[in-house]
């Protein structure tokens, strides 16, 4: 079984121009048999905390307009976990990753842990596993990570793979947290022996800057595949060795 991490470029708030990058890479991942492929947090318009109108980059998920917007991701052979933001119901907004199979949107995961201090995001209360050919999987978002739960809840639940979708474009005093989310990728594969798959953005943008923390981490906590600092990078790695 093979999954990939799309380190993205950090692009500007409320951009979509990830839209045609994700198709070139759900591509690349066709012609190299990989069945899952994990983007960043909010690769869809970026992080709403920094949007001048954060409502304005919500997507409802709900009501079919997030299945719309990922049309041009379809694929019969990759599944693709896309972060972006939750239009929720009274308007609240939740900072959510998308499982996108044979055209449909299969699930969603509400990031649980919205920030250190405080975020325009509602935090999310479940913890749904997926399931693409075989493999069960499951999602915590980012800051979630540095938390046993939800991981704990998730894997209990059969899921051999925790997918990470990170997004760590900080202003550069704050931007050096590469270290930091290496030691919480590893100790979520260690203390529930998995596989944990994160992606990160990467570059600098406006004035914010991402190192990129991608990588693949095996279930003993061994560092199988990192990415470059500062550059995009697709890592895939099988799972069977």
């Amino acid at each position: 079984m093979k999954v990939a991490a799309w380190q993205a470029p950090l692009l500007p708030s409320g951009s979509m121009e990830a839209l045609p990058l994700i198709r070139e890479r759900i591509a690349e991942c066709e012609r190299r048999g990989v069945e899952v492929l994990c983007c960043p947090e909010a690769i869809l318009g970026g992080l709403a905390d920094y949007a001048p109108e954060p409502g304005a980059l919500a997507i409802d998920a709900e009501g079919g307009e997030l299945e719309r917007v990922l049309q041009p991701l379809g694929s019969d052979r990759v599944s693709t976990v896309v972060g972006f933001t939750d239009a929720g119901p009274g308007g609240r907004l939740y900072c959510s990753a998308a499982v996108f199979q044979e055209g449909a949107v299969t699930g969603v995961y509400r990031k649980t842990h919205p920030a250190i201090r405080r975020s325009v995001y509602s935090a999310g209360d479940r913890t749904p596993v997926f399931d693409s050919n075989g493999l069960r999987f499951g999602i915590v978002v980012c800051y979630d990570s540095n938390f046993r739960e939800p991981a704990r809840t998730i894997c209990s639940r059969g899921a051999s793979v925790l997918f990470i979708p990170t997004n760590n474009g900080l202003p550069p005093e704050k931007a050096d947290v590469v270290p930091r989310a290496r030691r919480a990728q590893a100790e979520r594969a260690v203390e529930n022996r998995v596989h944990v798959v994160a992606a990160d953005v990467a570059g600098r943008c406006g004035d914010h800057v991402s190192w990129g923390s991608s990588g693949v981490t095996a279930p003993d906590g061994t560092l199988l595949a990192a990415a470059e600092p500062l550059a995009e990078e697709l890592l895939v790695v099988d799972l069977d060795g």
